[in-house]
């Protein structure tokens, strides 16, 4: 087979964007060229990776240094609002959020039909959650990517997107689905204007993206996969079972305090770093306790003073290489983070704050995998006995080593590029 050029597309977060890095490692290990689509603010994330990355205006044009802190300073504009259950959080941080994402598909097509004619892709990938009428309409067969939580591709037996909630809470479901598309309503009118301009057919009430005719890809495993009304189609969806990445070695140092003690990690993720104020109560907990921890704290190391001896902060770990030798982790709920700790075969207690941290967050706790945890609203004596829980419950322990065992046989990013380089021989 020729060598092809495969174009990836992440939406401008870590999760997303390492996860298309992994699959397009194993896609030029095949012996194929992958270039990146990138917000301006993650160009050099791809680069250093060594990738050719081409910038796409997904607002208004900005100094690269502020473009790389926008999501940062719009979470921390909205850490009062991580206090609400998610159904009260569809009127503030969601709704900012849909607007800022359809906005950011208006810039993209101002960019993308020169960036794809000089490009020349024989395949696009599109890790996002809304169409851009530019990559479908080039010619070339495009993949979706779904990096976040599986019900993002809806269901009506499925909990909706975002909401949190319970698979049997079929009441709140459509209590949710409802107060959604009233809130949404006026942004997806105007993102429906936006795709007629462009020779889309409108989307209904509550859709902004659509499934690919040629193949989607979901970071799922199969032990927590949905019970659905309408099983997908295997010719069109696959599911990758984690798609972990390689990253860096890193060795546990020395401890100056419990240093034989039981060995948490503890990230909310580059984004929910910016909540300093309970990042320093958990640090103030496990300082109390016989365990010991690592901490990510993201960009806001000088905020943290007084660091307990069981406890070392950092402002980034290489968290596929921390996350084996720990024995539990406490995290908000991403994707990665999410799968990563199942591929690892370690519990999880998960402290959501927005977006599909919510569905994880109940789905590592209704599959057995895990704990979800209210983000403020607990006792000292609750979380204390979560995470003996997470290390002393055998049945916890069983589930964790037969999901571990699974989605390590199945090598998802060479599963990925495998099912791309398919895709492109099949053609448009």
């Amino acid at each position: 087979m020729a060598r092809k050029t495969f174009a990836f597309f992440p939406e401008a977060a870590f999760g997303p964007a390492l996860n298309s890095v992994g699959i397009a490692q194993a896609v030029e290990r095949m012996g194929h060229k992958a270039v990146f689509l990138s917000d301006p603010g993650f160009v050099d994330v791809y680069k250093g990776y060594g990738f050719e990355a081409h910038p796409v205006n997904l607002s208004a044009p900005m100094p690269p240094e502020q473009m790389a802190k926008f999501w940062e300073d719009f979470i921390n504009g909205h850490i009062p609002n991580f206090r609400k259950a998610p159904i009260d959080q569809i009127d503030n941080y969601v709704k900012e959020c849909w607007e800022a994402i359809v906005d950011s598909a208006k810039w993209a097509q101002k960019d993308l039909p020169a960036i794809l004619a000089a490009i020349r892709p024989d395949v696009i990938s599109v890790d996002n959650v809304i169409l851009f009428p530019a990559i479908k309409q080039y010619g070339v067969p495009w993949v979706r990517i779904i990096s976040c939580s599986e019900n993002e591709i809806e269901d009506e037996a499925i909990p909706p997107h975002l909401s949190g909630m319970s698979e049997n809470d079929t009441a709140g479901h459509a209590a949710f689905r409802a107060r959604f598309n009233a809130v949404i309503k006026p942004i997806h009118d105007d993102f429906n204007a936006f795709l007629t301009e462009n020779n889309e057919d409108p989307y209904p009430l509550g859709q902004f993206f659509e499934a690919s005719p040629f193949l989607n890809l979901l970071l799922y495993p199969e032990q927590v996969k949905y019970r659905r009304a309408r099983p997908l189609d295997p010719a069109r969806y696959q599911y990758l079972e984690g798609c972990v990445r390689q990253d860096d070695a890193y060795t546990v140092p020395a401890f100056a305090k419990n240093n034989d003690g039981p060995l948490l990690y503890i990230s909310f993720g580059s984004l929910g770093a910016g909540d300093t104020e309970l990042l320093k109560r958990l640090i103030g907990l496990i300082g109390k306790s016989r365990y010991r921890a690592l901490v990510n704290v993201g960009d806001y190391k000088d905020a943290y003073t007084d660091i307990p001896g069981n406890v070392i902060i950092d402002s980034w770990f290489p968290q596929p290489s921390v996350i084996p030798q720990v024995d539990a982790v406490i995290h908000h709920g991403g994707n990665n983070s999410f799968t990563e700790c199942l591929f690892f075969g370690k519990p999880a207690i998960i402290m959501s704050y927005v977006w599909d941290g919510h569905d994880n967050a109940m789905r590592v706790q209704e599959t057995g995998h895990g704990f979800r945890s209210e983000r403020y609203d607990w006792t000292d004596e609750e979380l204390i006995g979560k995470i003996e829980a997470c290390l002393n419950d055998e049945t916890i322990a069983a589930r964790l080593k037969e999901t571990s065992a699974h989605m390590q046989s199945q090598n998802g990013q060479e599963k990925a590029a495998k099912l791309l380089v398919r895709v492109a021989e099949q053609g448009a």
